[in-house]
């Protein structure tokens, strides 16, 4: 997977924040949401929390849309249809926060409309599609932000320029890790309210209508690339961004599923990267809740430091000495910021950047390159084997 100097080069000086111009800064934005449930409910409440009108709703799952419908202002209209929502006058950008397997059609669809798009992570299905879904983008004059949110909080970006300044030292290993603990299996009882399963399905295989596919779409391969792409792509993201690394040369996977009868993905699972001048673990376990939720830990040979959802915090190394397993270490905590993990610094550089028309924080080419190593790494893990990039960018 390759991008051009030009895409490259636009995604690298993306701008932090960009001043109002396109529009008066007191005038409200409106916007369209395809896919209210759980992710996409957030972002409506986050981009009314910041001055944007919501005037459409699309879901195919009704209470979903009921739900969202009594949290927005009075008069918005609603729609089964996403083509139907498309067509509506009015609308200055489209929020998409479909499963994965409809991100590709539904942006292309909301090109053609000429419309902006904010389309939830991952990017795509596959490596293939990424690249698709770049020219489709490049070919318009859209503004398009993909919703890695932080790209756009302030502690990470702190982290990137004091990694840049050398403050923790060459960078030989990072560890990024996920815990949660869900509770499985999921109900297969009937669903209440009405689901158009056809639409759910849109372009993926054909199914007889399964409870526990839509509950847990995540869980299958049909409509995403489970646990590893989603928490994936804002993580090793990260890692990429704070070490001008790119995608990773290689990698490899191990993973089960866990007392989570019915489901494809695994639930536990470790991927190895390899960059030309580090390695990176990238380690998802959603039967704990130790170590609770995501931290990314950048190993220097100077210092530490860790990022999570409590801030930035850096630990000094005390150096090496010749016989290690004499040292006495303690953690000696030399900087700490404990800013929360808040998303909406991100939506309101969409906002900024519909009205100025620069490229906003997540431009497309950021996305492509987030998601490919989560890509390599679910081939690694389905076909158990080892998985490289070449120069030219191609997957062997």
């Amino acid at each position: 997977m390759t991008l051009n100097r030009r895409q490259f080069a636009a995604a690298a000086i993306a701008p932090l924040f960009v001043p109002s111009r396109a529009k008066g800064a007191n005038d409200r934005l409106a916007y369209g949401l395809i896919g209210s449930g759980n992710r996409g409910g957030g972002l409506n409440r986050s981009f009314q929390k910041i001055g944007a009108q919501c005037a459409a709703l699309c879901d195919v799952y009704k209470p979903y849309l009921e739900k969202a419908k009594s949290q927005s202002p009075a008069g918005v209209k609603t729609y089964t249809d996403y083509q139907e929502l498309l067509a509506q006058p009015g609308l200055d950008f489209i929020v998409i926060a479909t499963p994965d397997h409809q991100h590709a059609p539904m942006l292309y669809k909301a090109l053609a409309a000429k419309k902006d798009v904010y389309l939830e992570k991952p990017l795509s299905l596959s490596p293939a599609q990424s690249l698709e879904m770049v020219d489709a983008v490049r070919k318009t004059k859209q503004i398009v932000q993909i919703g890695m949110q932080r790209r756009s909080m302030s502690f990470i970006r702190d982290a990137r320029k004091l990694i840049a300044d050398g403050a923790i030292g060459k960078i030989s290993l990072v560890k990024a890790a996920w815990n949660w603990h869900f509770n499985m299996p999921l109900s297969a009882a009937p669903l209440e309210g009405e689901l158009d399963w056809q639409r759910f399905l849109g372009n993926a295989p054909q199914r007889p209508l399964d409870p526990v596919r839509f509950r847990w779409w995540r869980g299958f391969w049909d409509y995403s690339g489970g646990n590893m792409t989603d928490q994936g792509t804002h993580l090793m993201d990260v890692v990429q961004w704070m070490t001008n690394s790119g995608a990773p040369i290689s990698a490899t996977c191990q993973g089960r599923i866990v007392n989570a009868p019915g489901v494809e993905v695994p639930n536990v699972f470790d991927a190895a990267f390899e960059y030309p001048d580090l390695l990176a673990t990238w380690t998802l376990n959603y039967r704990t809740t130790s170590d609770f939720d995501w931290s990314i830990r950048f190993f220097g040979e100077d210092v530490m430091l860790q990022l999570d959802r409590h801030g930035l915090r850096m630990y000094r190394d005390p150096g090496g000495v010749d016989a290690p397993w004499t040292q006495k270490v303690t953690a000696d905590l030399i900087r700490e910021s404990q800013e929360q993990d808040k998303p909406e610094a991100h939506q309101q550089n969409m906002l900024d950047c519909v009205r100025s028309r620069q490229e906003p924080n997540c431009p497309i080419e950021v996305a492509a390159q987030a998601v490919l190593g989560p890509h390599m790494a679910n081939i690694a893990y389905r076909e158990s084997r080892k998985v490289r990039r070449d120069a030219s960018g191609a997957i062997s």
